[in-house]
């Protein structure tokens, strides 16, 4: 068995999971049609269970953030994940970017997604991340309509500069949005030379060596006394999937780079950080004093 090398009264991060399948992702969405997703070898089973087999063996609970087309096909493994002691969140139904659908169609994924993996894992869902962090400076309205559908927080915001998404204004840390009343947890950035760098997974994480993410997470732990939220996906851990054709050099390079390691640089995570689920982190007795954020389109304001 293996054992955490944390250190006893350290910070505890939050480990999240998107789960979803290569072939659904952002960078393919042009190469790949919606109404071929069943043409395409589905891997995302076998990948989620390799990912729940790592933390048994570091006894890590975390949060899977899980689409309603996954669950739809596979509610077994939604199954097998909340008994496994993970918390069951919602990734949307079908990884529709918000910018790319109306607000008549966000509220009832949303909704739809929330009941189907109620009904499966028998469990309340409260959180829920937008595919490809797609709330942003004209996607806000979802805060409210994540609240009238009965979500307690959002993973949802990226505050850094980004091709597919990011406001790099919104708040580092969690917050409360406004009059929604909803909890908005950004994923993680580390503030240096007057700017915010991610440091909370993706592609970021198999690109940087992991002596600087691993740097960049300290600081948050112990320079901003503030937990984290680290993601990946189990696409990442599945260096065998199949090649997707027609993609430019930029989203085969995003996609494909170093998905060996992923692996084993979330295994050494394990080991160097404390992690727990989202909703015990972040949603915990005590933990209601974050701000209240009105945000605006281009920039924030405390109330």
């Amino acid at each position: 068995m293996s054992t955490r090398l944390s250190e006893p009264g350290t910070i505890t991060n939050a480990m999240t999971v998107d789960v979803e399948d290569y072939f659904q992702v952002a960078a393919f969405e042009k190469c790949i049609r919606r109404e071929d997703w069943p043409r395409w070898p589905v891997r995302v089973e076998a990948n989620t269970r390799r990912v729940l087999e790592l933390f048994g063996r570091y006894r890590i609970s975390a949060t899977f953030f899980v689409l309603g087309w996954v669950a739809e096909r596979f509610p077994a493994l939604v199954r097998d994940i909340g008994a496994a002691g993970h918390e069951i969140a919602s990734h949307g139904f079908g990884h529709e970017r918000l910018t790319n659908i109306t607000r008549d169609q966000f509220r009832e994924g949303v909704t739809r997604t929330k009941h189907l993996l109620e009904d499966i894992s028998g469990t309340a869902v409260y959180g829920y991340r937008a595919p490809s962090y797609s709330i942003g400076p004209t996607t806000l309205w979802a805060h409210d309509e994540l609240r009238e559908a009965g979500y307690r927080y959002s993973s949802s915001i990226v505050p850094i500069h980004h091709d597919l998404y990011g406001m790099p204004s919104a708040p580092r840390f969690a917050f409360f949005t406004g009059r929604a009343g909803v909890l908005e947890v950004p994923v993680t950035t580390v503030r240096l030379w007057g700017r915010n760098w991610p440091c909370g997974g993706g592609g970021y994480f198999r690109l940087l060596p992991y002596a600087m993410f691993r740097r960049g997470l300290r600081r948050v732990n112990r320079q901003d006394r503030s937990s984290g939220v680290f993601y990946f996906h189990p696409w990442e851990v599945d260096p065998e999937q199949p090649r997707v054709p027609g993609v430019t050099l930029k989203n085969r390079v995003r996609h494909y780079i170093n998905l060996k390691r992923t692996a084993p640089r979330v295994e050494r995570l394990l080991g160097d950080f404390r992690f727990d689920r989202m909703d015990r982190v972040f949603l915990a007795p005590g933990r209601a004093d974050y701000p209240v954020v009105s945000l605006q389109t281009a920039e924030y304001r405390v109330q």
